[in-house]
């Protein structure tokens, strides 16, 4: 198998579960349950996998039984497995107005009402809470802003930007003055 030319992750593999060779994975689609609905899963090594069946699974979490892996061990050497499919095979016309796939959201650039910048979208993360914008701008440390209304105002695809409040973001304090300040790079 080629590698893909426009990966989008859909899942994480877990740890296995049982001894015939199914594994608990974290899938990041609206339903986890329909995973397999996009075709092949794939790894950025090359390997494909395809799903012979889905439940659900604890916290939310379902679990995978693909074909080949067959016992306990073999699943066990999947956990840690990042699994894409090719992003032409996405339906967009499923997409409500305020839904995105996070691929199109990383490389964003993230501005303020001012003008001011704080780097680009580099990663999305989801660690129970709510979905969190990993920030990395030239010279500054990553930081993790809220993906929520108060936080996002707008996201503008043809501009490749997103338009931030940042004391919402926490990004600023209310009686800071104008423009950027990370956490962390002021000296405390």
């Amino acid at each position: 198998m080629a590698k893909l030319k426009d990966p989008v992750l859909m899942a994480t593999v877990g740890a296995a579960q049982g001894l015939r060779g199914e594994v608990r994975v974290r899938c990041f689609t609206a339903d986890p349950l329909t995973v397999g609905d996009y075709g092949h899963l794939h790894a950025e090594d090359g390997r494909s996998f395809e799903i012979l069946e889905t439940r659900p699974g604890k916290n939310n979490m379902i679990v995978i039984r693909f074909r080949g892996v067959n016992d306990r061990d073999a699943a066990e050497a999947l956990r840690g497995l990042d699994l894409f499919i090719e992003r032409e095979n996405l339906p967009d016309d499923e997409l409500d107005d305020e839904e995105y796939f996070y691929a199109d959201l990383e490389g964003l650039d993230v501005f303020d009402e001012a003008g001011n910048a704080y780097g680009a979208v580099s990663a999305i993360f989801d660690f129970g809470a709510g979905d969190l914008l990993e920030l990395k701008g030239p010279g500054r440390r990553p930081v993790l802003i809220p993906f929520n209304e108060n936080a996002v105002l707008e996201v503008d695809f043809e501009d490749g930007r997103i338009l931030i409040d940042p004391v919402a973001a926490g990004l600023i304090d209310e009686n800071d003055g104008d423009g950027p300040d990370f956490p962390g790079t002021r000296g405390n």
